[in-house]
């Protein structure tokens, strides 16, 4: 078998306007993101690799208030009582989780990218949690050893870079 040459991609679309949709796997959990996202990026942690059943999670950060839930849902909290709690929501009939909201000082939600229903316009710009990410992976962007120390500042800076490019790329 020969080597193939991958075709050149195209160039990113940039993020739709929103309100952003997506739903759970089996639709009876939806979705509204109602606030621009701040950034997008890939979690190569043990926990999200158990729950994304892969390699890592891709995970679009938003302001706490820049969701509204429609439908049933579920949720359990990871470290109650901790400043770094997480509230992980999921889909009460297929198990699918959409959501992980903070429960400490910033209280910002991370939408499940792969949940959304355009997807199209997705290109993370850094990955965090390195240190556990499977040895095969192929990382650009920024890369974090662990959780960010600078509050997602620099990925938050990245991703608006990134939109901003998107958005005047003819």
């Amino acid at each position: 078998m020969s080597k193939q040459q991958l075709p050149q991609l195209p160039p990113m679309p940039p993020m739709p306007q929103t309100p952003l949709t997506g739903s759970c796997q089996c639709g009876a959990l939806r979705y509204r993101i109602t606030e621009t996202p701040l950034t997008l990026y890939c979690c190569h942690c043990s926990e999200c690799q158990a729950q994304a059943s892969s390699a890592f999670g891709m995970s679009l950060r938003i302001p706490a208030s820049g969701i509204e839930l429609l439908g049933e849902y579920g949720s359990f909290v990871r470290d109650p009582g901790k400043s770094n709690a997480v509230e992980g929501v999921f889909c009460t009939d297929c198990g699918s989780r959409v959501v992980h909201r903070g429960r400490g000082e910033d209280g910002s939600s991370s939408v499940k990218a792969g949940t959304l229903d355009d997807k199209s316009w997705l290109s993370p710009v850094g990955h965090i949690w390195v240190a556990s990410a499977q040895p095969w992976i192929q990382l650009d962007g920024l890369i974090y050893q662990q959780q960010p120390d600078d509050d997602y500042a620099a990925l938050i800076e990245a991703f608006r870079d990134q939109q901003a490019a998107a958005k005047t790329t003819p």
